[in-house]
């Protein structure tokens, strides 16, 4: 960009942003300006945005209303094109080049056309991926992964999922399987066709759950992933699992801190599982592009749109991921 036949060091784009603590009214969209990458970093035309429970859980109040904090940016993964490179700009795959497709995470403020983030959280995008499968990649699969490692979970072993239909829930399905693990998954009977694509035995959730559970696996369950937080989750995991070292929950976490369970994530007590999520990067985008992984988009919207795509993944029933498109 110029300005009376200077270069500027930035260009400009939009950004989704929350202006006040409150619901989806508050998001609106600004024109900001986009440094030039510095050392160690990557600038990227973001062509898709994955959209999280936690961007909303930022500006409803949950962590806080700090005024100081407002505007709030928004966004921790990206799909899109590298558009220049700073100095040393080597990612876990290795150096980055200006017209690489990549993913990014973490890349927060990731809701916007034009993003800067250090080379460190871009790997390559799956050629086999569309631009909104890659964006809504990441945060789910890395958090699928987390669950798996975090409750030891072994070839021909049987995992009880919670949430399986979800976001977190279809990725954690389809490694699980892929591990060879008998997995069962809850889910609302609508979904059921689904999981059983994927590998899985579907179970209703609801009233007699155990007894559900009980009847597909005879033989017992090893291992329990939580990914939804009702009390249903926890206590029918407990009830089945016999070491509460092999329960864990990515949303229950004053019920899981009561009864002794693993929490992950970014709750309170909760271990954030850094390490394993960055390693998990390069484990996906493998698997994606071998074809053992599949990423089903519930929705796409504009930038301009956000608000609407905040409102669908509220109703907690998204089958799938939703995603921002500049």
């Amino acid at each position: 960009m110029s300005l009376f036949g200077t270069v500027l060091p930035y260009v400009m784009s939009e950004a989704v942003v929350a202006s006040a603590y409150g619901g989806p009214e508050v998001l609106s969209v600004i024109d900001e300006a986009v440094l030039d990458p510095g050392p160690g970093q990557v600038r990227i035309a973001v062509r898709a945005a994955g959209v999280n429970p936690f961007d909303y859980k930022m500006y409803s109040g949950a962590f806080g209303t700090d005024p100081a904090n407002l505007p709030i940016r928004l966004g921790a993964e990206a799909a899109g094109v590298v558009t220049a490179v700073g100095a040393q700009a080597t990612g876990p795959a290795g150096p980055i080049a200006v017209g690489d497709e990549v993913i990014a995470h973490r890349a927060p403020g990731a809701y916007a056309a034009e993003l800067v983030v250090p080379a460190a959280s871009v790997v390559p995008k799956p050629a086999g991926l569309s631009w909104e499968q890659a964006g809504g990649l990441m945060v789910t699969g890395v958090t699928a992964v987390h669950v798996l490692e975090a409750i030891g979970l072994r070839k021909e072993e049987t995992v009880l999922i919670h949430g399986a239909a979800g976001g977190v829930g279809l990725v954690a399905v389809q490694l699980a399987v892929a591990s060879g693990a008998t997995v069962l998954g809850t889910a609302s009977p609508a979904k059921h066709d689904l999981l059983r694509d994927l590998g899985a035995i579907p179970i209703a959730y609801g009233p007699g759950l155990a007894d559900r559970v009980r009847a597909a696996a005879p033989d017992g369950v090893h291992a329990a992933a939580d990914l939804v937080g009702t009390d249903e989750a926890v206590d029918v995991s407990v009830e089945l699992v016999a070491d509460r070292a092999r329960i864990a929950s990515i949303a229950a976490f004053q019920r899981g801190a009561q009864t002794g369970i693993k929490l992950l994530g970014g709750g309170p007590g909760a271990d954030p599982g850094t390490e394993i999520r960055a390693a998990a990067r390069l484990r996906l985008t493998q698997a994606a592009e071998a074809g053992r992984l599949r990423i089903l988009v519930a929705g796409s919207y504009p930038l301009r749109e956000a608000a609407a795509a905040h409102r669908q993944i509220m109703t907690g029933h998204t089958t799938g991921k939703v995603v921002l498109v500049p």
